[in-house]
């Protein structure tokens, strides 16, 4: 298979979401894991990341908890262009180990998890389009780095991440220990769900409270890469906001298409680190094993990649 060179595009042929043909190669060749070709990105591209960080700026200093706000600060991001990631490596690594590993696409789960036990947090490379600031139904760059990564710069919370990566591990070796088959599709299975339920009403959508005022703060990041969703998260009385449950959580099924409806609210990244021990002790209670269906649903390439991961 050859090697996937940045030297074969035209420079500035564009980072599109959907429309990269760097990317669509990529997947073409099976590359996960890819360098990010950072002269591809067309001045649409840098448009687009500058006014979706212009936007949200305003938006963060009201709405998002003090850790992203120190991340942001840390990273030193460019609001004009699209970063490079080996600049934000470079403010990112020293402080809690991590990295942001450009990516092809989708990653298969136990991969996605393992990713993060490692401290390395895959990172989608393509920018929305212009017209289509508002909502994107797959993650870009602005998602991941300006959503997710500013939190990577906390110890504790990344500590959390490895934490969950680690709970990925132990489901993994626990579904390689299921001999009959049709138990070990269906409690994996099961597990999977629990698990993407967890990650979604905490890492993507997760509230937190305010130390010194009290107040409710988003630090999810699904709500922080979001223009209309982060004021609405916080502010909407349509929005149901109760203090974490376990149980409750990996037992609600959640929809990705519209503004969240139910929200979770933790009191600090220890508490969340806590949730986190909680819910592998119910893995391996068999807790996990029959969780209320809906969604997500668990798609064959995210039961295999538990079914068959490489545990050293």
């Amino acid at each position: 298979m050859s090697t996937l060179a940045e030297a074969d595009f035209p420079a500035g042929i564009g980072m599109t979401t959907t429309q990269a043909p760097f990317i669509e190669q990529a997947q073409a060749q099976g590359q996960i894991y890819i360098a990010q070709p950072y002269s591809l990105y067309s001045d649409e591209n840098h448009e687009a990341w500058r006014r979706l960080y212009a936007r949200m700026l305003p938006q963060w200093e009201k709405y998002a908890n003090e850790h992203f706000l120190a991340g942001i600060a840390n990273l030193c991001l460019n609001p004009e262009k699209v970063p490079l990631l080996e600049d934000v490596n470079k403010f990112l690594s020293p402080l809690t180990g991590f990295k942001a590993k450009p990516v092809s696409g989708y990653v298969p789960a136990f991969q996605f998890f393992d990713c993060l036990r490692n401290r390395d947090f895959p990172t989608t490379i393509t920018v929305r389009m212009l017209d289509k600031l508002d909502y994107l139904p797959e993650p870009d760059i602005f998602h991941d780095i300006a959503g997710h990564v500013p939190m990577h710069t906390d110890k504790y919370f990344a500590d959390t991440l490895v934490r969950f990566g680690e709970c990925a591990h132990t489901a993994a070796v626990l579904a390689q220990e299921i001999k009959d088959k049709s138990e070990q599709t269906r409690k994996v299975a099961s597990i999977i769900k629990a698990m993407a339920r967890f990650f979604w009403f905490t890492i993507e959508f997760g509230l937190m409270r305010d130390r010194a005022s009290g107040s409710i703060k988003a630090y999810g990041s699904g709500l922080l890469s979001s223009y209309g969703e982060l004021e609405y998260s916080i502010k909407s009385p349509d929005v149901q906001r109760y203090p974490v449950q376990l149980e409750w959580i990996i037992n609600q099924y959640f929809e990705i298409d519209h503004y969240q409806p139910l929200l979770f609210i933790v009191d600090s990244f220890d508490h969340l680190f806590s949730l986190v021990d909680e819910l592998e002790l119910w893995m391996k209670e068999g807790k996990l094993d029959n969780v209320s269906p809906g969604e997500p649903e668990v798609n064959d390439a995210d039961l295999r990649s538990f079914l068959d991961a490489e545990l050293g």
